[in-house]
């Protein structure tokens, strides 16, 4: 993947996904998808401008070995029903809207978690789209940066922007599939620690200092 194919992301990316939203909703005139589609196209300019050029390789053309085909599989699509069920609810048929002042409250939360998403991604160098160990590129073990307080703050974080991004989109039918979307990434970090812990030299004393895999306290 080219330096050019990088910097196609942050205009691409909100613009597939804009274009999704919009045309279920039947109108332009959504200043919170505005706002959530100004966000991650300033997270993918970030990531254009500061990530690891092979570290985002990877994100889009994975290596081999791939542990979580399931994830990779219904993951898209997941997403896509919840935009298009974003987009019918608010732009066209009003069925579970939530409150302006809850929504400024999605935006915020949105925003935080693509923060504590672009550090982890600049924390770990082997932040793959996929769950597989990457030995063709020197894979060790990371505990710098929010990996510190938890073994996937990646994946707490992706998590994290699903739900606070639903409700910036204001509709409460639209969160049903970011359900579906949770027990994916459970199961796919459930797999992926498993991996790290049996395959991953130095995993297993760094599970026995940062305990938690998503939520200090609780998993």
């Amino acid at each position: 993947m080219s330096r050019s194919t990088t910097a196609i992301l942050p205009l691409a990316v909100p613009a597939g996904v804009g274009a999704i939203i919009f045309a279920s909703a039947g109108r332009w005139d959504l200043p919170f998808v505005w706002a959530i589609l100004g966000l991650l196209g300033a997270f993918y300019l970030a990531l254009a401008a500061f990530a690891d050029p092979s570290m985002m390789r990877e994100r889009l053309a994975p290596g081999p070995g791939n542990r979580d085909r399931l994830t990779r599989l219904l993951g898209g699509g997941v997403l896509v029903g919840h935009w298009v069920l974003a987009g019918l609810d608010v732009g066209r048929f009003q069925w579970s809207l939530i409150p302006w002042q809850v929504q400024l409250g999605g935006v915020a939360g949105y925003a935080a978690a693509l923060g504590v998403l672009f550090w982890a991604m600049q924390a770990n160098p082997f932040y793959s789209s996929v769950v597989r160990l990457q030995a063709d590129r020197g894979h060790h073990t990371v505990a710098a940066g929010p990996y510190r307080f938890v073994r996937h703050p990646g994946y707490a974080a992706t998590l994290f922007a699903m739900l606070s991004g639903g409700v910036a989109l204001g509709s409460g039918l639209a969160m049903l599939p970011i359900l579906v979307f949770f027990g994916l990434f459970v199961r796919r970090t459930l797999l992926e620690d498993r991996l790290l812990r049996q395959e991953l030299e130095g995993y297993a004393e760094y599970a026995q200092k940062v305990r938690y895999r998503l939520i200090v306290g609780l998993f």
